[in-house]
């Protein structure tokens, strides 16, 4: 297998070309990058450097993101180059590497399924509640107000819900808005 130094991984850092290491390994990962369920921007970030914190900290299950990282592999760092690149601070790397294995140890990064469950029910029994009002109290302003305030409500839940379960959501391009108005 090829290995390669530094000073040529770092300059595999364009749109058009982008390497990175995981793990000592090297990967070409540009046509790829536009496939990459985060968006290609998060990989033309690391491209050029080594990504093996933000590739273990964005994937849950390593094993199976592993298998879409074999055909892209192309080589490993020279035995005799470090293992992060010469821009990044070991010791910051380490504490974090730690400060990672403390949160894992603690089981912080396990979900409890009980608690999605009853937010979802919150959810639903919030849109069940507008509907209650305005079947009841009619279509009035002070009946539509509180039917608006808690309609509003209850749709910033699902989006921190899709957040904290790991469910991308479509990405609205900046300016959408504005384009609306």
């Amino acid at each position: 297998m090829p290995t390669f130094r530094w000073e040529e991984i770092q300059k595999h850092n364009l749109r058009t070309d982008r390497w990175l290491v995981i793990d000592r390994k090297v990967y070409n990962v540009t046509k790829w990058s536009q496939r990459h369920p985060g968006g290609h921007r998060v990989i033309g970030h690391y491209s050029g450097e080594d990504a093996t914190d933000a590739f273990r900290a964005f994937h849950l299950d390593l094993d199976f993101v592993g298998k879409f990282l074999k055909p892209l592999l192309i080589g490993e760092l020279a035995p005799e180059e470090p293992s992060l690149d010469r821009g990044k601070s070991s010791q910051i790397t380490e504490d974090f590497r730690a400060l990672r294995k403390t949160a894992e140890d603690m089981n912080l990064f396990k979900t409890n399924h009980l608690f999605f469950f009853l937010l979802l029910s919150h959810i639903i029994i919030m849109e069940s509640m507008a509907c209650f009002i305005l079947s009841y109290f009619g279509n009035g302003w002070i009946p539509t107000l509180i039917t608006a305030f808690v309609l509003a409500t209850s749709q910033v839940r699902p989006d921190t819900l899709d957040h904290d379960l790991n469910i991308p959501t479509p990405q609205i391009p900046h300016g959408y808005l504005l384009m609306l108005q």
